[in-house]
């Protein structure tokens, strides 16, 4: 729904890496410096289970800031499907350089790629329907851009990125504006061009939103009978998004109804990590 600028998301790593070496770094490795200064050593990553892969950049931005001299060879890229053990990035400079990156290294990669699978994994569950899966807001703190990148990398789309770019007029809003239209219509006023969707409840407030004018209508909630009937009521006069109780045993159902998307929170924060290794070998 809303495309990821990549300047926006180049930004994005650099501030991400930058605070992720702050926090686990601060002001030096005294673990490496058990090392000696001038080992040499390679590094190969590799994934203990099925994954599609996000966070190559956040990889390479790691040890850029760490160590240029730093190299890595890929062996895929944001987007690749991989299998147990298959090789996913060989790495080579001073062993003390790749100890202190692989943490915040492997921690970037192993979301992401957790990311990008599990939108993957929902996105194939609605082959055939023509309907699109959205991410929401509810990301990890500092991480937003950095997640929704990897649902796009998944098959996903990106739905707003917060509270700037759209409208997305709820409960609390539309009672603190007098009702729907009047929502509806001070929103157009406020930033022509953007833009507006209403989160419904029921058919009679869908009603409301169609006749406001609403670009995206969300169905909060509603029942499949409800959610079709919607379908017919709005005849495309606006694009309806569902979401509320959205999870692998009523996706299916759901886009089968004729909805244009569907959100779903838990692509972003209910990841568990994909599980890699960093198997290194020091030249003395």
């Amino acid at each position: 729904m809303y495309p990821i600028d990549p300047n926006d998301l180049r930004r994005a790593i650099v501030a991400n890496v930058t605070a992720a070496l702050a926090e686990d770094v601060a002001d030096g490795d005294i673990n490496a410096a058990l090392i000696a200064e001038h080992s040499e050593a390679d590094a190969r990553v590799i994934t203990r289970e099925p994954a599609v892969i996000c966070g190559v950049d956040w990889v390479n931005e790691v040890f850029h800031q760490l160590d240029p001299g730093v190299t890595l060879v890929w062996h895929v890229q944001d987007g690749d499907r991989v299998a147990p053990d298959d090789t996913l990035v060989e790495i080579k400079g001073k062993a003390r350089s790749l100890l202190t990156g692989e943490r915040a290294a492997l921690n970037f990669l192993q979301l992401l790629s957790a990311t990008a699978t599990r939108a993957a994994h929902f996105v194939a569950m609605l082959e055939g329907t023509g309907v699109n899966l959205l991410d929401t807001r509810k990301t990890l703190p500092g991480l937003r851009l950095a997640q929704k990148y990897a649902v796009t990398c998944g098959g996903g789309q990106s739905h707003r990125m917060g509270l700037y770019d759209a409208f997305l007029i709820k409960e609390n809003h539309i009672t603190a504006c007098g009702g729907i239209a009047a929502t509806v219509t001070a929103a157009h006023k406020l930033a022509p061009g953007k833009m507006v969707e209403v989160e419904t409840e029921n058919l009679d407030e869908l009603e409301q939103a169609l006749a406001a004018g609403a670009d995206v209508i969300m169905l909060d909630n509603f029942s499949l009978e409800d959610t079709r009937t919607a379908v017919a009521t709005a005849k495309g006069r606006a694009k309806l998004e569902a979401s509320g109780n959205v999870n692998a045993s009523t996706l299916r159902g759901i886009a089968e109804t004729g909805v244009d998307y569907i959100s779903m929170g838990t692509l972003t924060k209910d990841v568990t990590a994909i599980d890699l290794s960093m198997r290194l070998s020091v030249d003395h």
